[in-house]
């Protein structure tokens, strides 16, 4: 599959990266495909997911303290107080019922595509990202390189990961992706495909800091590849039929 990428640099200049398929290059993992993880959550856990369901409960009244993204014993009691009022058990766990009358459906998607590994209560991805930062990135993942190997679509993932953390780029997930301009997936609709277990696995490898592209900004296929710019990139690694750069 060919899927093109616009990117930039200061004031974004253009370029167009295209997705494909084809084997990857040896990397330094497994080539094992661990189901998602995605988090019921329980007293004790911490994380992104966490503070987005104190931040809705908050807004409806449930919940007064800090968004410190803490389980604690104030969280499970507002889950308590709002799964009573929502005809729910009110055991103060966050699963897929709970998640679905919060309006955080990604979450739910990411459960119903992982049960088995969802009751173990691990956290959906690290540090502030969510399961709904999950499921985004596995779209992206999917409708840019679906055809590419199980590497090359964590290579993918990790490049969106790596402009959060540049200054150069938004600093979210969804900013990144949504930059205009920036996937092929998003001008042409692909984002709203559904994820495979596949990509969600990249995804959630991706999140986990698995980088086959070693800290690679952009990527292009130099078959396809129409611009200019592009090439000047400094080539880091390449995987299957994309290149990555810095």
């Amino acid at each position: 599959m060919n899927r093109a990428l616009k990117t930039g640099v200061a004031a974004i200049c253009a370029a167009t990266l295209i997705a494909g398929g084809g084997a990857a290059l040896t990397a330094a993992h497994t080539a094992a495909q661990p189901a998602a993880y995605a988090a019921v959550l329980r007293q004790g856990a911490t994380g992104g997911e966490v503070k987005e369901v104190q931040r809705r409960l908050k807004n409806w009244g449930y919940y007064s303290g800090k968004l410190d993204g803490i389980y604690g014993s104030n969280t499970v009691k507002a889950v308590k107080n709002f799964q009573s009022k929502n005809g729910l058990t009110a055991d103060g766990i966050c699963g897929k019922a709970t998640y679905a009358a919060l309006g955080m459906n990604d979450s739910v998607r990411v459960l119903e595509k992982g049960d088995k590994d969802a009751q173990s209560g691990s956290s959906s991805a690290n540090g502030n990202y969510t399961n709904s930062d999950l499921y985004l990135l596995a779209r992206c993942i999917y409708g840019e390189a679906r055809g590419e190997s199980y590497t090359g679509q964590v290579a993918v993932g990790a490049v969106v990961l790596n402009r959060v953390k540049s200054p150069q780029f938004p600093n979210t997930i969804s900013g990144v992706i949504y930059q205009k301009g920036a996937f092929t997936a998003v001008d042409d609709g692909q984002i709203n495909l559904t994820p495979n277990q596949t990509a969600i696995n990249a995804a959630q490898d991706a999140l986990n800091g698995w980088d086959p592209t070693y800290g690679c900004l952009y990527y292009y296929n130099p078959a396809t590849a129409t611009s200019s710019w592009i090439f000047s990139r400094k080539t880091v690694t390449t995987i299957g039929r994309h290149v990555f750069a810095i």
